[in-house]
């Protein structure tokens, strides 16, 4: 999988289904098999549906490993088993026996401690009913623990991952809780951050955290030997907050008939109204597009930026949304053509790929 980062949507989408696509496949057998001898059935059943009904997360993530040149293959095993606990982790809080915060922030102690070499495991289920996982949490922590722990230039990056991987956690204990203390927690959580992004509403910001871009960018570039303290800042900063606003955005977009009909808290619903909306997100589009400019291989950030928007457009729930075709079209126009490629491309994989959807 060694080779130059790919600078156009013809090469990126080449090397993404022919290299990234099959390993991400293959390292998820192995978790799905691993999840499968959980011995507590609650917890089988949510580590085996959290890789079933999001596979797209890990392929999409992946994508980063292009970075990582001849370690392209370490980087898909850090990224899957991150993103693994990440999307585990969120069906144990959606779909939960649990209304407890501090059940919640035990949990999301597994996913810093991913983030760091040096801490032993933890009793994560400490707080909650079921406990027996057979060892899988921990061996996903390990995986990417011993991937960081093998990576040189890791140093150079940990207080950058820790920070977003800190937020993100924040961010799940916030949202999970009873519904009547989810907004003012939230609320209450920004007017600790506000100062630095006073033009993010609570909302807005609540977005940037949840996602986890940032940390894989960061992490691929590590394992390719491209790393020094100020190329780790300007990642951090051309990704938090408006790539990774943008990107969550964008899934809060699509989900807002699913999120509505089930209860779920939805940032998208904040906005006063359709046009409101429209203009915020066109704002973070061109703020992502000025911010990764300022990267190496800034084609290929700018390809994963149109490639979100293209993606996340195509998907066969924005159908069911009133204006979901206008909304495509406009954004499709401010985002320009590459983000249409990726838009058409999409369509057509999910059309050879039925039961994508997520």
């Amino acid at each position: 999988m060694i080779g130059s980062v790919p600078s156009n949507s013809i090469h990126l989408m080449y090397r993404v289904y022919r290299n990234i696509f099959p390993n991400v496949h293959k390292e998820l057998e192995y978790w799905t098999s691993r999840a499968k001898s959980i011995p507590d059935k609650e917890l089988r059943t949510q580590a085996l549906s959290s890789i079933q009904d999001k596979t797209f997360h890990c392929e999409g993530g992946s994508i980063y490993a292009l970075l990582a040149g001849e370690h392209s293959l370490k980087a898909i095993r850090f990224i899957v088993a991150y993103q693994t606990i990440s999307d585990y982790l969120d069906n144990l809080c959606d779909r939960s026996t649990s209304m407890d915060p501090e059940d919640f922030r035990m949990l999301h102690l597994s996913m810093e401690d991913a983030l760091s070499p040096n801490n032993k495991c933890r009793d994560y289920y400490y707080f909650r009913q079921e406990k027996d996982d057979g060892g899988y949490l921990h061996d996903l922590v390990e995986t990417c623990q011993q991937i960081l722990g093998e990576t040189e230039s890791y140093e150079l990056i940990s207080k950058h991952t820790k920070k977003l991987g800190r937020l993100y956690s924040d961010l799940q204990v916030h949202k999970h809780v009873i519904e009547e203390e989810r907004i003012p927690r939230l609320k209450q959580w920004f007017e600790d951050h506000q100062s630095e992004w006073p033009e993010l509403n609570w909302y807005e910001f609540s977005a940037c955290t949840g996602s986890t871009l940032g940390i894989f960018c960061l992490v691929s570039y590590a394992l390719g030997s491209k790393m020094n303290p100020q190329l780790a800042e300007q990642i951090e900063r051309s990704y938090f907050p408006f790539m990774q606003g943008l990107h969550i955005l964008l899934d809060y977009y699509i989900d807002q008939e699913e999120d509505e009909r089930e209860g779920d808290l939805n940032f998208c619903a904040y906005y006063d109204h359709e046009e409101q909306m429209k203009g915020r997100f066109k704002y973070f589009v061109e703020r992502t597009n000025e911010e990764v400019q300022k990267l190496p291989d800034p084609s290929f950030h700018q390809m994963i930026h149109k490639g979100l928007v293209g993606m996340y457009l195509a998907d066969q729930k924005v159908g069911r949304l009133s204006n979901g075709r206008s909304f495509v079209k406009d954004l499709l126009k401010i985002s320009g053509k590459k983000a249409s490629f990726f838009y058409y491309n999409t369509k057509m994989y999910h059309t050879l790929k039925p039961g994508r959807q997520g």
